[in-house]
């Protein structure tokens, strides 16, 4: 049986609580340098209304924090930026950034007990958002972001985030005005998602997740879509060195992210064997009701063509899994 929500996200809209995202602001007219100088993307030319994906590592590249930036326009800061990263890991990255915060014009608030967000995601959610607000949206680009009022509640950023393998808006406003939003939304014909169908969603699309897919231990350009949020053009900040080194020496990362599907039920952490050798191992593993037992993992990067038979090594044994494009 296909679960509602899954059914609604994949044909209309399902609605998930994203409220444990990290949320960190920073005000000061040296936020975009100082955060710029910490991790992999170009922080400094993002336009108002603009964003991006973006990591922070250590000096040799391994992945500390998964991170989104947001410039933002605030009633006390009419440029700020706006620092969301993995739910339960904000108290971590505030006092990484603080731990080099020096004599940069910089402030720092916590703000992910003050604001409220949501994840809307499906083929309909933009006609939901646009009833809930009576209002058109324009058409944004993955990041662009909006300020907009629901009803008589107070106003909420509306961004774009296709992060579900559908399209997707995150909706973040404060923590009070939370019930109200979401009513709206539900109303208007979006569903109520729940954690189990966002996790298949989310494996489905392929979407690395710190602390699942990755930890500290991982170079960065080993994780699936790092590349798209690390800058070439910009000037130095923290682990640029081995990301250099790695494109210009090989070309590529030693190993890749991809997805599988296998016959079977996988296993996080099963190991993955072309013949006799140790090539990769799983991370996230789930069961899709379109595509049946699917799963993130690493591979050695000959082995990470679309349509590579390779086998995941189970307690049961050994099991037949195949790379997905």
């Amino acid at each position: 049986m296909i679960p509602p929500d899954y059914d609604a996200a994949i044909s209309t809209a399902a609605l998930f609580d994203d409220s444990a995202t990290g949320k960190i602001i920073l005000r000061g007219p040296d936020a975009p340098m100082f955060l710029g100088n910490l991790s992999t993307n170009a922080i400094v030319p993002l336009p108002l209304g603009g964003g991006c994906a973006t990591y922070f590592c250590d000096s040799r590249a391994k992945a500390l924090f998964q991170a989104a930036v947001y410039h933002v326009q605030l009633d006390d800061a009419p440029h700020a930026l706006w620092l969301e990263t993995t739910a339960g890991r904000d108290a971590a990255l505030f006092q990484h950034l603080d731990r080099y915060l020096i004599s940069e014009a910089v402030e720092l608030e916590n703000a992910t007990e003050r604001f409220a967000q949501f994840h809307l995601a499906g083929p309909h959610t933009k006609a939901i958002l646009e009833s809930a607000l009576a209002v058109e949206l324009p058409d944004l680009v993955d990041f662009q972001h909006v300020e907009r009022t629901f009803g008589h509640l107070s106003a909420a950023s509306v961004r774009r985030r296709d992060r579900l393998g559908v399209p997707g808006f995150d909706i973040v406003c404060l923590k009070e005005r939370a019930e109200g939003i979401a009513r709206m939304l539900l109303a208007a014909g979006a569903v109520h998602g729940t954690p189990e169908s966002r996790e298949i969603l989310r494996i489905e699309a392929g979407s690395a997740e710190y602390g699942q897919d990755f930890d500290e231990s991982r170079f960065v350009m080993e994780i699936a879509g790092a590349a798209t949020a690390v800058s070439y053009a910009k000037g130095c900040y923290l682990g640029q060195e081995p990301i250099v080194m790695s494109r210009d020496r090989a070309g590529h990362a030693p190993r890749s992210m991809v997805k599988l599907r296998g016959e079977n039920v996988l296993a996080p952490a099963a190991k993955l064997f072309s013949g006799a050798d140790e090539i990769g191992v799983l991370t996230s593993a789930t069961v899709s009701p379109r595509f049946g037992p699917i799963a993130l993992g690493y591979v050695k990067w000959k082995h990470r063509e679309a349509g590579t038979a390779l086998e995941a090594e189970l307690a049961t044994g050994r099991v037949a899994v195949s790379v997905q494009s």
